[in-house]
């Protein structure tokens, strides 16, 4: 090639790239791809202590996934939105199960839970739907009674919240402390939305002069306060669920030993989210749809208690001793996210000193 075609074809080459320069906007740059959602090999699975799903579940979601999948429960539903809080610079994982509905507004607001929109849920479940998290199950938390002890004493069991107020239940009732347990943060939520914020204090003053116990959570109270289902404790009332006498059958499945206060009752949803920071996004949304599962949503009432979010058909003894309270309290989730601490703090306070 001669030195005169190459000088002039370097000259066409510099001015059409010139050209190109001049016609992009001044300080363009190409956009950013989004990179999607990070994954990795494996996953970290934080729930509240009561979680329970079977080996052959986390076996099969495992081998599906092909995740190396860790559980970790750091306590029961407040203690586990309080670590999470805590944490949130150093995330304990990639996805939570058990944040409940008096404490998922906290959990949005402190920016520990990454937006995602489950496709696997139906609409079916969408009343109860909240901003980020994906509603998993749901049930009601009461007041239960065992039946035996109040047939043994001769003493008719109580039927309303102001019924616990009175002499002859005296000694009687065992609670969870709200400030560590959601079925207690429920409770205090349900004597709240009864007497309002100007009067629920004064009935927690008549509880104390009753003689309430307070632990501090539902394995305590449940099972070694509690007289009755597999406990041999002293008191035959107990912050529950309207679950909880489907797992009190008598053998011949005739009946149940405890029974749900149904007029005591305090509406509970639980959720599951993809943990912001989360090292595996990717696989906390597959482990989030795997909730919403034909399989796991069916295994949700014998396991945890709790009725499923997604249609699927319940236990006999659901439909004999488990049934949904008609009138159950509820309490406005931005009020409750705006007053919980200053409720918490005015309870403790009052009951505990």
């Amino acid at each position: 090639m001669s030195t005169s075609r190459l000088c002039r074809l370097v000259t066409a080459f510099a001015a059409s790239a010139a050209l190109v320069a001049c016609s992009q906007p001044a300080n363009s740059s190409t956009p950013p791809t989004d990179p999607g959602p990070s994954s990795s090999t494996t996953l970290t699975v934080v729930t509240h202590d009561s979680f329970a799903m079977s080996e052959e579940l986390k076996a099969r979601f495992a081998a599906e996934s092909g995740l190396d999948v860790t559980y970790v429960a750091p306590g029961d539903g407040g203690a586990l939105v309080n670590q999470l809080v805590l944490t949130k610079d150093a995330p304990l994982g990639d996805v939570v199960y058990g944040i409940d509905n008096s404490f998922s507004s906290r959990a949005v607001q402190e920016g520990v839970i990454a937006e995602y929109d489950s496709a696997a849920l139906p609409p079916s479940a969408s009343q109860f739907t909240t901003e980020a998290l994906t509603p998993i199950d749901f049930g009601d938390v009461c007041v239960n009674a065992d039946l035996q002890w109040f047939e043994d004493n001769g003493i008719p069991v109580p039927t309303t919240l102001d019924d616990l107020v009175e002499p002859q239940y005296k000694d009687l009732f065992v609670v969870t402390n709200p400030a560590s347990s959601s079925p207690g943060l429920s409770f205090l939520l349900a004597t709240i939305a009864t007497f309002g914020e100007d009067g629920y204090l004064d009935y927690w003053d008549g509880l104390v002069d009753n003689g309430v116990s307070v632990v501090r959570g539902w394995s305590d109270a449940y099972y070694t306060e509690f007289s009755g289902a597999d406990g041999e404790g002293p008191r035959p009332l107990v912050v529950s669920y309207a679950t909880s006498p489907a797992y009190t059958v008598t053998e011949d499945g005739s009946r149940s030993t405890t029974v749900a206060l149904l007029g005591t009752c305090f509406r509970q949803v639980e959720y599951a989210g993809v943990i912001e920071g989360a090292q595996n996004e990717q696989g906390a949304q597959q482990f989030i749809d795997f909730l919403l599962s034909e399989d796991v949503q069916s295994g949700i009432p014998e396991a945890m208690f709790m009725y499923p979010v997604t249609d699927v058909a319940l236990p006999q003894e659901w439909v004999d001793f488990a049934p949904l309270s008609d009138h159950a309290l509820t309490l406005d989730p931005a009020a409750t996210s705006a007053n919980r601490s200053t409720w918490i703090k005015a309870w403790t306070a009052k009951v505990i000193g």
